[in-house]
C-alpha cells in the first residue's frame, strides 16, 4: 500500500499511526495538495490527503474511510468495535476529534494562507469557539477514564491524540492543558507510544 499525504496533516498521521498500530506495512508519498506540482488529484478527485493506494482496488480517501478499512486488515490491535453501542459510541469520539481538526485547519488557512485583505477575524473567531467547545465536550467526557472509550486504545484515543497534537502544532499560545487536565493525561500518555511518537509532526512545519 502506499499513502499519499503530507507530515502537518492531522488527518494523515491519524492514519500513520493506524498503521503503526495495526504493524502494516506501507510507503507514504510525501505531496503538498495546495502547491502546483500536487499528484495526490490523479487518485482523489477532490485533491485532499490522505489518500490511500491500495494494490488492487483502486485508492480510498477521507480518513475515516481509510482507518476503518485499515481495521479490517489485521487482527491485530482491532481499533474499532464490531457494529453495535460501543462502535457508536467510538465513532462520535472520533467525529468530535475531526471536527475539531477540522475547525482548526480552517482557522490556520484563514489567518495564515489568505492575503490580509480578505482574512476574516469574525470566522477566525468563529473556529476557536468550535475548538473550545469540542475540547470542553472532550475533557468532560473523558473524566478519570484512562482511555476514551474505557481500559484499552481504539480509534476513539488515535483522532483525539492528533487532533491534540495539531492544536499544539499550529496553536501552540493556545494553552489548552490548562484547562483541561483529563485530556492532556491522555495526550501525554499517548505520546509515549512509538505510534505517536514517530508520527509527531516537525515543529518547523
Amino acid at each position: 500500500m502506499k499513502l499519499i499525504g503530507s507530515l502537518t496533516s492531522p488527518y494523515v498521521r491519524k492514519v500513520r499511526i493506524v498503521l503503526a498500530e495495526k504493524k502494516l506495512d506501507y510507503e507514504l508519498i510525501l505531496d503538498d495538495p495546495w502547491g502546483s506540482a500536487t499528484h495526490v488529484t490523479a487518485h482523489n478527485p477532490l485533491g485532499k490527503v490522505p489518500c490511500l493506494i491500495m494494490d488492487e482496488n483502486g485508492a480510498l480517501f477521507d480518513s475515516r474511510v481509510i482507518v476503518e478499512y485499515l481495521d479490517t486488515l489485521s487482527p491485530v490491535g482491532r481499533l474499532i468495535p464490531p457494529p453495535g453501542r460501543e462502535r457508536i459510541e467510538v465513532k462520535r469520539w472520533e467525529a468530535i476529534a475531526d471536527g475539531i481538526m477540522d475547525a482548526a485547519a480552517a482557522a490556520f488557512m484563514e489567518a495564515r494562507r489568505r492575503p490580509e485583505p480578505q482574512r476574516s477575524p469574525d470566522w477566525i473567531a468563529r473556529q476557536h469557539q468550535k475548538i473550545h467547545a469540542g475540547l470542553d465536550y472532550m475533557e468532560q467526557l473523558l473524566g478519570e477514564q484512562p482511555y476514551c472509550t474505557g481500559v484499552n486504545l481504539c480509534l476513539a484515543d488515535i483522532a483525539v491524540g492528533a487532533a491534540l497534537g495539531y492544536l499544539d502544532l499550529r496553536f501552540p499560545d493556545m494553552d489548552w492543558r490548562a484547562s483541561h487536565g483529563h485530556l492532556a493525561r491522555l495526550a501525554d500518555k499517548l505520546g509515549a507510544r512509538p505510534s505517536f511518537a514517530t508520527t509527531k509532526p516537525p515543529a518547523s512545519a
